[in-house]
């Protein structure tokens, strides 16, 4: 079986320096906000290239953090609106929601499948506060037209980098783009975790102070509570194992790309739509997807062959469940790429004849 994604072999990888870094933190009887999480924070910020990197739970907490941050500030309020593309995983939106504020969904690009600037301004009223653009699938989202709307509206840019560490726009690496970035590093993550793990990433001193705040209960001296906060700090352990992971991620990301590019370059299946790369900087492939109208057939056929696929992601927010008061809207672009979308397996470990036998597959189908 090829896996979708085989995190033994990742962790194998960099066992050795890994099994260190965890015994150290075993051996140092110092569990939570300690040396690891304040090296590994220097260390992100540097390679995001922020002022402060805050370690926080997971990457919906980061998201939450932010949204929450900038309403203690006075600068968001209960009812305001941030625009953020229809086409992402739930977190984003469960972020804006969870702070009482309104998600106003704007449609992707098919091409690209990240939110289409063209549309953003149009989404805009008077109660716009932000907007949450998503790097999603690992592919840069940051256009310059976005940063030039972001300061007409005088518009908070929130980037959810859960998806794309070590992206580039320009140079310049996403979760330094906007104004405050949230990032997970949840196992499956380009940099991975051996848990639940996330951080935020800033250049704003006020807003990094709350957030770092908030996160410690709402407060930054022992017993002495500013605000409602809540728990959600990174443990030593985890900031351990990705100071570790983050010294290879440039290195990783390579080999993903080589995966990419045979992948692009090997399958000519004329009912299979390949993902468009412009510029290979901007695209670290966190997912590789391809497009087709048959995707369950796709699936089920890769499967009796030997391959694991996901599928990201069956249900688009607006169809969900919990968000019912919006069953009724219609998304039609967003919707064709949740019908039709497929992940192939990608990864730093993946060997040629794999990559190479997944391409043949799908060529045969």
């Amino acid at each position: 079986m090829i896996k979708f994604l085989d995190l033994q072999k990742i962790t194998q990888k960099h066992s050795l320096e890994i099994h260190e870094a965890v015994n150290r933190v075993v051996d140092s009887g110092w569990y939570l906000q300690g040396k690891e999480n304040e090296s590994f924070e220097t260390n992100y910020a540097n390679y995001i290239g922020t002022k402060y990197c805050v370690g926080v739970a997971n990457g919906l907490d980061a998201l939450r953090l932010i949204l929450r941050a900038y309403m203690e500030m006075g600068l968001m309020k209960e009812g305001d609106e941030i625009i953020v593309p229809a086409n992402t995983y739930i977190a984003s939106i469960l972020a804006i929601t969870d702070n009482k504020l309104v998600p106003i969904l704007v449609e992707p690009s098919i091409e690209t499948y990240q939110i289409d600037d063209r549309l953003i301004e149009a989404a805009i009223t008077a109660k716009t506060k932000g907007i949450m653009l998503v790097h999603l699938y690992g592919q840069c989202a940051y256009t310059e037209r976005i940063g030039k709307i972001c300061q007409k509206y005088k518009l908070k840019l929130i980037e959810d980098n859960a998806q794309a560490h070590g992206c580039k726009f320009n140079g310049k690496k996403t979760g330094s783009l906007g104004d405050a970035a949230g990032h997970s590093f949840y196992p499956g993550k380009n940099l991975g975790a051996f848990g639940d793990a996330g951080a935020v990433t800033t250049n704003d001193t006020v807003l990094a102070d709350m957030v770092r705040t908030l996160a410690n209960y709402g407060s930054h001296k022992k017993y002495v509570f500013e605000h409602q906060g809540l728990n959600s700090r990174l443990d030593e352990i985890q900031a351990a194992v990705l100071n570790v992971k983050l010294k290879h991620l440039d290195e990783d990301t390579l080999e993903r790309k080589k995966v990419a590019k045979y992948y692009i370059e090997n399958i000519k299946h004329p009912e299979i739509t390949l993902p468009v790369v412009n510029d290979w900087d901007a695209h670290v492939f966190h997912i590789f997807t391809i497009r087709t109208s048959r995707r369950d057939e796709l699936q089920k056929y890769l499967l009796d062959n030997g391959v694991q696929t996901l599928i990201h992601y069956p249900i688009p927010p607006h169809k969900q469940i919990c968000y019912a008061e919006w069953n009724d809207l219609s998304f039609s672009v967003t919707e064709k790429i949740h019908d039709e979308e497929l992940s192939l397996p990608i990864s730093s470990v993946m060997t040629l004849e794999d990559v190479r036998l997944t391409a043949e597959l799908i060529n045969k189908w």
